[in-house]
C-alpha cells in the first residue's frame, strides 16, 4: 500500500474537525471561526463560510446531502443547506464539542461540555440532557438507533434516540484516559455493531452495542485524536499526536502510514465509497491522499489467490500461469523455459531434468496441449511456436505474441496475445482477433484468463469464428467440440442446421438438444426410426430437412426425384400453397386435382373466407360442407341454388337444406325440398314446427296415418298458449283422452284457485263428459270413470251455485233477488254434507243464508246459520255484521215462515228448510228436482232459482228397452174420462154459484201414473216409482222429459205434474229449466248457461 498526495491546501487556523458531502464532491473543513468548503477534486476552495464567532470544533454532513451542520466555541450550532446558506441556529450553555447526524432520520446530535441536544426538521424546539462528564465525542449506529457519547472522564454512555442511557460503559482508565474520539462501524456485513475508542491513555479498544469489550485493548504510543472507518468498515484511520495518519484494519491491526505531517493530525476522514483520504492538521494544513493498494497475488495449477483488505487472501479457481503437467503425488512436474532455449521437464521426485525441445531463441513463455502432444512457446522475439512434442517438428508459428495458452478443453487450440490483441487458433486455419489489454496466463472451454496491471480477469470469448471455421470443412463433429466450449444461440442453431443438411444426424441432435428445439429433434428421431426400419433414401431424408427448412421448393424436386409426389403435394397443401401445388401438379390425375380443391376449401373455412369454400366444396363434390358452411352463414339463397340443383336421389343433402331453411325461418323452401324428396312424414313435423296449422289438417286428411302427428303437438300448442278449451278438444279429437282429460282437469284447478268458479263449473261439467266417452270405449276403466262422471257433474252443480254466492259477498255491487240466494245457499248446504270441495267457502254459504234467511222470515234457519257461523273463522269484514244479525236475530220468533217450505211433488209433504238427509224429500226419500234458472240476471228471471220443480222421476219395469218406452210414451193414448162441460153449479143455503173446474171429472185415480204416487213411504229406504208399459202408454209425451244419457248410462226418466207448467231440458247437459227463464237466458247469452251449448248447435 502507498499514498499518492493529490493535493494539499493551508489555512491559518487549527483544523479541528472536517466532513465529506456524501457524494463526495465537497469536503466542508472547520477552521477557526470559518467554514472551508472545498472541491475535492483538485483542492479549489469553492466559498469559505461565516456565521460563528468562535472557533469551530466540529462539523458533520446529513447522510441525505441536504444539509450540514457545524458547532463552535461560541456556544451555538448552525444547519447549513447543500447550497452553503445558513438556515437554522440553536445554542448550548457551553460550547460545542461535537456534532454527528442520524444515518436514517438526519435527528442531529450536538454536544457541549454540560450537556446534548437532539434536534430533527420536524421538531421545533430542540430537547437538552445533562451529562456527568465533559463530552468529547459522538457517534450513532448504522440502524440510527443508538447514539454512544464518550466522555472526558473515560466512559462511553451509549443513549436512545430519545436521549435515554441504555449502557454505560465504564473504563479501566476513568479519567486518566479521556475519551477523544469513538465510530461506530458501517459495515452491513457485521453481525453486531463494533464502536471503535481511542482515549489518551494512548488505547484503542473495541465493544459491542451490549457495552461487552470484543478482544485486548491495542497499544497506540500517541495520544489520538481521530478515529474513523472507511465506508465499508475494512479499515481505520488513525491520527493524534504522532504527526501521521496510520491505516489499521478493522481489528485494530497497524498495516501502515498514509502520510507522515509537521503537527498533529486532528482530523482524518475517508471520502464516501473511494481509497481518499482527507487529513488535517494543528499548523492548518490540510492533505488529500490516494490510497494505493498494490496487487499481491500468486497462481497455482487452476487456483489463483490474491491479497485482500492488505491482510486476507482469496483463492479463485483459475488456470494459472505456471503451468503443471501433472502426475500422480509426489511425481508432479514442471515445464521450465530457458533463456538459452532450452525446455525442460522436471520431476519433483527426480534429481535430473529432462530436455525437451532446444530451439535457438529464449523462452518467455510457454504451455503445453491438454493432451501433451503439442508445445507452444513464446520466445524473446516475440513469435509464438508450435511444436510436435514427440517428431519435435515445427508445426507453424505466429508473430506478435507475449504470452500463450492452450484450452483445456479442445486439443487443436491456442490463444496467445500481444500488442494489444488477444489471437485464436485453430487447427491450421487462420487465426482470428479481438482486443485485449494484458496477458494471457490461461484458456479454459471460452473463457481466457488475463493479467493486466495487478489484477486477473476472465474474459468470455464466444468461439463462433473456430465453429465456422471447421463447418466450412463440413468437420461437423470438431466444430460441435469447439461449439461446446462456448457458442451464441445463433451459432449453435446454424452448426444444428449445418449438420442437418449434411445428414450428419448424431450431431445435430446434439445441437438442437442444446438449443431445445423439439420440432427439428422429433423429425431427427423420425429420420431415425425409418433408417431402423431399412429406409436409406437420403434424398428423401434431405427433402424432409428442406420442408422443415422452408425450403419448400427444394424439397419438392427432392421429393419428385425420389418419386414420391404426393409427399410434395401434402406438403404445398398443409402450407395452403395452393397455386404451387397446382403447377405442381399440371395435367395430373383428376382425383389428384378433386383432392386438391378439397383441402382449398378446409382452408378457405379454417381462414374465414366461406364463400370461396362454399364454391370450392361444390366444385369438388362436397355438398354436405357447402350446406352446412351456407346454413351456419345464413345464405339462404345460396342454400335454394344447392337444392334445386340436387337431384331428389340425393336425400341427405337435401334433407340438410331443408333442415337448415327450417332453422332459418323460411318453412316455404323447407317445405318445398321435402316434397322434392318425397318425405311427407318430415313435412308434417315442418308444418307442426312451424305452426301452419291448416297445411298440417290438409296433409292429415290426405294422409290419415299423420293424423295422431299432427293433433297431439297442435293440442300441445294451444295448451302452451293457454287455450285450454281448444286444447282439450284437439286431443280429444286425437283421440288422446287421457291428455284431454288431464288438460281439462288442469283447466279445472285453476278456475277454482283463480275463483272463476262459473267456469269451473262449465270444466267439470265437460270433464264428466269426457269420463263418459271413456268409459264408453274403455270397458277396463268403465267402473272407474263412471264413478268419476258422476262425481264431476255433482261438482259442476255445486260450483256453478257457489258462483253466485261467492260474487254476493266478494262483490259490494252485485244485486240478486234474497229468494235466488236463499235457495242456493239451502242447497250448497244440503249438498256439502260430506265433504267441501277446495275453493268452495262455508262461511260464505252460512252469511248468505243466515243474511237471506232473516230477511226472508226463517228466523230459525237464520238463528241456526248464525250459530254454526259462531264455530267457524270468519273475516274481519263479516264480523261485525254476524255479530249484529246473531243478536238482532234472537228478537225474532223461533220459528220459519211457512211459505218457505219447500213441497215434495211425490208424496206432498212439507220438508224442512234445514234437512239433514240433504236435497230429498225426508218423507218418501224421492230426491228433488231443481230449477237450473239461477244464472244470468235475477231480476229478470219468471221464477225463483233453484227452486224444486215439479217432476218426479220414474224408473221403467225390467224387460223394457228405452226405445220400447219411448215408443209407448210416444202412442199417448186418449184419456178415459173426458167431459165437455166444464161448469159445475154448486148451491147452498145463502148463496148460488157457478165455477169452473178442469179437475171436476179426472181423480187421481184416474192417472196410472198419479196412483203410483198415492201410497205412504214409511221405511227409511228410498221406494223409486217404476213404470209398465200400460203406465207408459197412459202417458202423454209433452208430461215425460227423458234425459237420453250415451252408453253405458240409462236414461233418466221424469213426469210432470203440473203440464200446464211448461219445462225445458237442455239437450246437452239435460238441466232443468222452466221454460221462460231459459228462453229468456238463451236470448240473452245465445246459449245455455249451463254447458254454454250454442243454439245454433246440433243436438249430441
Amino acid at each position: 500500500m502507498r499514498a499518492a498526495l493529490t493535493w494539499r491546501d493551508k489555512a491559518e487556523q487549527c483544523i479541528y474537525d472536517l466532513a465529506f458531502k456524501p457524494d463526495g464532491t465537497q469536503l466542508i473543513i472547520a477552521a477557526g471561526n470559518r467554514l472551508l468548503v472545498y472541491d475535492t477534486s483538485d483542492g479549489t476552495l469553492i466559498q469559505p463560510l461565516k456565521g460563528h464567532k468562535d472557533t469551530v470544533y466540529c462539523v458533520a454532513y446529513a447522510k441525505d446531502g441536504k444539509r450540514f451542520a457545524s458547532g463552535s466555541a461560541d456556544k451555538s450550532v448552525i444547519i447549513w443547506t447543500s447550497k452553503l446558506e445558513g438556515i437554522l441556529k440553536y445554542t448550548h450553555n457551553d460550547s460545542i464539542q461535537c456534532v454527528s447526524y442520524n444515518p436514517l432520520t438526519h435527528q442531529l446530535a450536538s454536544c457541549s461540555s454540560s450537556d446534548f441536544g437532539l434536534w430533527s426538521p420536524e421538531q421545533k424546539s430542540v430537547s437538552k440532557h445533562k451529562a456527568s462528564s465533559k463530552i468529547t465525542c459522538c457517534s450513532w449506529t448504522n440502524d440510527g438507533q443508538y447514539l454512544a457519547l464518550g466522555m472526558f472522564n473515560g466512559v462511553v454512555s451509549i443513549r436512545n434516540k430519545n436521549g435515554e442511557e441504555k449502557v454505560k460503559i465504564e473504563r479501566t482508565g476513568g479519567a486518566s484516559s479521556p475519551i477523544w474520539s469513538i465510530c461506530w462501524n458501517p459495515s452491513r456485513d457485521e453481525r453486531n455493531d463494533i464502536l471503535a475508542v481511542a482515549d489518551w491513555g494512548q488505547k484503542l479498544s473495541f465493544y459491542q452495542l451490549s457495552g461487552k469489550q470484543i478482544g485486548k485493548d491495542r497499544m497506540l504510543n500517541f495520544d489520538p485524536c481521530c478515529v474513523s472507518y472507511f465506508t465499508k468498515g475494512e479499515y481505520i484511520l488513525l491520527g493524534g499526536s504522532d504527526k501521521q495518519v496510520s491505516l489499521f484494519t478493522k481489528d485494530g491491526v497497524r498495516l501502515g502510514t498514509i502520510g507522515e505531517q509537521s503537527s498533529w493530525v486532528w482530523t482524518c476522514k475517508v471520502k464516501p465509497d473511494s481509497n481518499y483520504v482527507a487529513v488535517g492538521c494543528q499548523d492548518g494544513t490540510i492533505s488529500f491522499y490516494q490510497l494505493i493498494f498494490s496487487t499481491v497475488h500468486g497462481l497455482y495449477k487452476d487456483r489463483y489467490a490474491y491479497r485482500d483488505s492488505m491482510t486476507d487472501v482469496i483463492v479463485q479457481h483459475l488456470i494459472t500461469e505456471q503451468k503443471v503437467i501433472g502426475g500422480p503425488p509426489g511425481r508432479e512436474g514442471l515445464l521450465v523455459g530457458l533463456k538459452n532455449g532450452q525446455i525442460l521437464k522436471i520431476f519433483v521426485d527426480n534429481v535430473f531434468a529432462i530436455i525437451l525441445l532446444k530451439q535457438s531463441t529464449a523462452v518467455r513463455c510457454l504451455d503445453m496441449s491438454a493432451s501433451r502432444n503439442k508445445l507452444a512457446v513464446v520466445d524473446e522475439n516475440d513469435t509464438c511456436l508450435v511444436y510436435d512434442i514427440h517428431t519435435k517438428e515445427l508445426l507453424f508459428q505466429e508473430p506478435n505474441a507475449n504470452s500463450v495458452a492452450w484450452n483445456t478443453q479442445c486439443e487443436d487450440m491456442l490463444c496467445f496475445s500481444g500488442g494489444g490483441y488477444l489471437n485464436i487458433k485453430a487447427s491450421n486455419f487462420p487465426v482470428h482477433q479481438q482486443k485485449l489489454q494484458g496477458f494471457v496466463v490461461g484458456y479454459n472451454g471460452s473463457k481466457i484468463f488475463c493479467l493486466h496491471v495487478f489484477s486477473m480477469s476472465a474474459v468470455e470469448v464466444p468461439q463462433s469464428a473456430p465453429m465456422y471455421q471447421y463447418l466450412e470443412r463440413k468437420m461437423f463433429k470438431e466444430a460441435y467440440q469447439i461449439a461446446c466450449l462456448g457458442v451464441t444461440d445463433t451459432d449453435w442453431k446454424e452448426l444444428a442446421m449445418e449438420a442437418l443438411e449434411g445428414l450428419e444426424f448424431e450431431t445435430a441432435k446434439k445441437a438442437f438438444t442444446r438449443v431445445r428445439d423439439l420440432r427439428y429433434l422429433e423429425l431427427i428421431s423420425s429420420i431415425e426410426e425409418r433408417k431402423k426400419h431399412g429406409e436409406n433414401n437420403n434424398e428423401l431424408f434431405l427433402a424432409d430437412v428442406y420442408a422443415y427448412q422452408g425450403k419448400f421448393h427444394e424439397a419438392a424436386k427432392l421429393y419428385k426425384k425420389s418419386g414420391h409426389e404426393n409427399l410434395a403435394l401434402d406438403m404445398y397443401s398443409d402450407l395452403r400453397m395452393f397455386d404451387y401445388a397446382k403447377d405442381f401438379l399440371g395435367s395430373g390425375d383428376p382425383k389428384d386435382t378433386k383432392m386438391l380443391i378439397k383441402k382449398q376449401a378446409d382452408w378457405a373455412k379454417n381462414i374465414n373466407e366461406p364463400k370461396a369454400a362454399v364454391e370450392m366444396y361444390l366444385s369438388a363434390g362436397e355438398h354436405m360442407k357447402a350446406i352446412e358452411i351456407s346454413g351456419d352463414h345464413g345464405w339462404v339463397d345460396m342454400l335454394i341454388e344447392i337444392a334445386r340443383k340436387l337431384d331428389k336421389a340425393e336425400r341427405e343433402p337435401l334433407s340438410k337444406c331443408a333442415f337448415y331453411f327450417k332453422k332459418l325461418d323460411n318453412p316455404g323452401y323447407a317445405a318445398e325440398t321435402y316434397m322434392k324428396v318425397g318425405d311427407l312424414k318430415a313435412l308434417v313435423h315442418l308444418h307442426v314446427e312451424t305452426h301452419r296449422w291448416e297445411e298440417a289438417f290438409a296433409l292429415s286428411e290426405k294422409h290419415p296415418e299423420f293424423r295422431d302427428d299432427v293433433y297431439v303437438p297442435y293440442a300441445q300448442w294451444l295448451a302452451e298458449s293457454d287455450r285450454f278449451e281448444e286444447a282439450q278438444k284437439a286431443f280429444h279429437e286425437a283421440g288422446r283422452q287421457s291428455e284431454a282429460v288431464r288438460v281439462l282437469e288442469q283447466l279445472t284447478h285453476n278456475a277454482v284457485v283463480e275463483s272463476r268458479f262459473n267456469d269451473a263449473a262449465y270444466y267439470y261439467w265437460m270433464l264428466s263428459m269426457q269420463c263418459l266417452d271413456i268409459a264408453q270405449e274403455n270397458e277396463q276403466q268403465k267402473t272407474e270413470m263412471l264413478q268419476k262422471f258422476h262425481r264431476f257433474q255433482h261438482l259442476a252443480e255445486v260450483y256453478h251455485v257457489y258462483h253466485f254466492i261467492q260474487r254476493y259477498t266478494e262483490e259490494p255491487f252485485s244485486f240478486h233477488l234474497p229468494e235466488t240466494l236463499f235457495n242456493i245457499s239451502r242447497f250448497l248446504l244440503h249438498s256439502l254434507t260430506k265433504e267441501t270441495p277446495l275453493g268452495i267457502s262455508k262461511v260464505n254459504t252460512l252469511f248468505a243464508l243466515a243474511k237471506q234467511s232473516k230477511a226472508l222470515g226463517a228466523y230459525k234457519l237464520a238463528r241456526h246459520a248464525y250459530d254454526k257461523l259462531q264455530g267457524l273463522q270468519v273475516p274481519a269484514r263479516f264480523q261485525k255484521s254476524i255479530e249484529l244479525g246473531s243478536l238482532t236475530v234472537r228478537s225474532k220468533p223461533f220459528h220459519d215462515s211457512e211459505e218457505l217450505v219447500p213441497l215434495c211433488y211425490r208424496c206432498s209433504t212439507n220438508n224442512p228448510l234445514l234437512n239433514n238427509l240433504g236435497n230429498v224429500c225426508i218423507n218418501c226419500r224421492q230426491p228433488f228436482v231443481f230449477s237450473a234458472s239461477s244464472y244470468g240476471q235475477m231480476l229478470l228471471a219468471f221464477h225463483t232459482a233453484l227452486e224444486v220443480l215439479h217432476l218426479v222421476e220414474f224408473y221403467l219395469e225390467d224387460g223394457i228397452t228405452d226405445e220400447e218406452a219411448v215408443a209407448l210414451i210416444d202412442l199417448e193414448a186418449p184419456g178415459l174420462h173426458k167431459r165437455e162441460n166444464k161448469w159445475q153449479e154448486m148451491t147452498s143455503d145463502h148463496a148460488q154459484s157457478l165455477r169452473l173446474d178442469d179437475n171436476t171429472d179426472t181423480t187421481e185415480d184416474d192417472d196410472p201414473f198419479t196412483a203410483k204416487l198415492s201410497f205412504e213411504q214409511g221405511g227409511s229406504e228410498f221406494v223409486p216409482v217404476i213404470v209398465n208399459r200400460a203406465v207408459l202408454q197412459s202417458m202423454s209425451r209433452r208430461d215425460v222429459l227423458i234425459k237420453r244419457w250415451p252408453k253405458p248410462l240409462r236414461w233418466q226418466y221424469y213426469r210432470s205434474l203440473l203440464p200446464d207448467a211448461s219445462i225445458t231440458m237442455c239437450p246437452s247437459c239435460f238441466q232443468m229449466f222452466h221454460t221462460e227463464d231459459y228462453e229468456l237466458l238463451v236470448l240473452q247469452h245465445s246459449c245455455c248457461p249451463f254447458c254454454r251449448r250454442r243454439i245454433d248447435e246440433s243436438n249430441q
